[in-house]
């Protein structure tokens, strides 16, 4: 027992010291439980009979590569083998340099598979063993791995370790797991800045005709003004013009006064239904002295007889934030 405490207190010591010093993609743990010899020498067991299974454990470090590839170190005791005549024992000690691939089957448990190498030190302690020995031995293993939380896990195992100086050694046992996530990443705050479009609306015009020595408009006519209407409440910088006209009947006085009030008319009808600034509709007359036809025929003074409504092309500016390229 005194064994599994030393490996538990290694596993910790290794543990803070990783933690202290960054955040990274290491894990250590230890594990614990038991080995089986098999294949012993015949030189060996035809003397006397072997305690071949016993206590074993080790400490072990790892790298998570990817989230289904690690690689993983360590040191793994297999176990000190007696002699039933108590004439000496057999001990397998060593070093695991391994790969683990593992695939996820739910949230929180993996399934593993390990293979690699193993560096070993057999030792034969006492006067009725011989032939010590080391080198490198082919070692494979499986298990299951539970997360308790994204720091810790347990884990059961078996793995192989074969022609350990001769013999081949299974280990099967428990493990537990300190795991440090990888740096969070660094997320790198978005640099808005203001994209400014200018879209253009065209101009806007109509004319609405009057009746001889008449400023009235009619509602056939009042309801074309309701473009105007929309474009006075959606944009705030938009104006109307609205220029009166007559024909050349009637004194030049009498003519600009009718032009006036024709042109009040019209704007009075935008006016009805918006409460607006003044100053966004300008009225205005010009009598008739701006023909858009001739006078001399009843044709080209009907023509003449007019109300003229413009509001002018407008340029939008949007702003609009975007991320900084």
């Amino acid at each position: 027992m005194k064994k599994v405490f030393l490996m538990i207190q290694l596993a910790l010591a290794v543990s803070n010291s990783v933690h202290a010093s960054t955040d990274n993609l290491w894990y250590v743990g230890a594990r614990a439980g038991a080995s089986h010899i098999t294949n012993m020498d015949d030189a060996v067991t035809s003397v006397t009979k072997l305690e071949d299974t016993n206590f074993a454990g080790g400490v072990f470090a790892g790298y998570q590569v990817k989230p289904w590839f690690a690689l993983e170190t360590g040191y793994t005791h297999l176990g000190n083998a007696k002699l039933d005549n108590k004439q000496g024992s057999y001990e397998a000690q060593g070093a695991d340099l391994v790969t683990k691939f593992s695939y996820a089957i739910s949230d929180s448990v993996d399934i593993f598979a390990k293979a690699g190498a193993f560096y070993y030190d057999w030792n034969a302690i006492g006067s009725g063993v011989a032939n010590s020995d080391n080198g490198w031995s082919p070692t494979a293993g499986a298990g299951l791995e539970y997360f308790i939380n994204k720091n810790v896990s347990t884990r059961i195992e078996y793995q192989y370790y074969n022609d350990v100086a001769g013999p081949d050694i299974h280990f099967a046992g428990l493990g537990l797991a300190f795991h440090w996530g990888a740096p969070a990443p660094v997320v790198e705050e978005p640099i808005y800045v203001n994209q400014v479009t200018i879209a253009t609306l065209e101009e806007l015009r109509l004319t609405v005709p009057f009746a001889f020595d008449s400023s009235n408009i009619t509602t056939g006519d009042a309801a074309k003004l309701a473009p105007f209407e929309q474009r006075l409440k959606e944009q705030d910088a938009a104006k109307i013009y609205v220029v009166g006209h007559t024909d050349s009947r009637g004194s030049e006085a009498y003519n600009q006064t009718l032009s006036v009030k024709r042109a009040e008319a019209v704007a009075d009808a935008l006016r009805q239904h918006l409460n607006l600034d003044s100053t966004r509709i300008i009225a205005q007359g010009r009598g008739e002295s701006d023909p858009v036809a001739s006078n001399q025929t009843e044709e080209g003074r009907a023509q003449n007889r007019r109300v003229d409504i413009i509001s002018p092309s407008l340029d939008i500016e949007t702003s609009t934030q975007v991320i900084a390229e």
